[in-house]
C-alpha cells in the first residue's frame, strides 16, 4: 500500500491510486451515528494548495451508494512534491450543504521512477 490515514491527513506517494471509505457522522445532539446519505445527495472531494486558492487543483464526486473517495495516478501525478488541504461536503437533496471534513490535509510524496 503506497499510502496511510493519520486522523485527516493523508499521505500517499505521487501518482500512486488512493482508495478510502469516507463516512459522514450525524451531529452529537442527534447520536453522533454514521450518516447514510439519501437518494439525492451528492458527495464531493475538493483538493487545493491552500484554502484560499480560487479554484481546487482536483475535484472528484464520491458515490453516496459506497462512500469510497478514490484518487487515480491522473490525479496527482503532475502535482509538484508537499503539502494540500481538501475538504469534504455533502450537499443534500434538499440542497443543504455540511462540509463535515474540514482542513483536511495531503502530503504528497516522492516516487522512485
Amino acid at each position: 500500500m503506497s499510502y496511510r490515514i493519520d486522523g485527516t491527513t493523508i499521505y500517499l506517494t505521487r501518482g500512486d491510486t488512493f482508495e478510502a471509505k469516507v463516512e459522514a457522522r450525524l451531529p452529537d445532539d442527534e447520536g453522533g451515528a454514521a450518516y447514510a446519505p439519501a437518494a439525492g445527495d451528492a458527495i464531493r472531494f475538493a483538493l487545493k494548495a491552500d484554502y484560499m486558492d480560487e479554484k481546487p487543483l482536483v475535484v472528484k464526486d464520491i458515490p453516496s451508494d459506497t462512500m469510497l473517495l478514490v484518487l487515480e495516478p491522473e490525479d496527482t501525478k503532475t502535482l509538484p512534491f508537499g503539502k494540500y488541504v481538501y475538504d469534504i461536503q455533502i450537499t443534500y437533496a434538499d440542497g443543504k450543504v455540511d462540509t463535515f471534513i474540514t482542513k483536511g490535509r495531503l502530503r504528497l510524496t516522492e516516487e522512485v521512477d
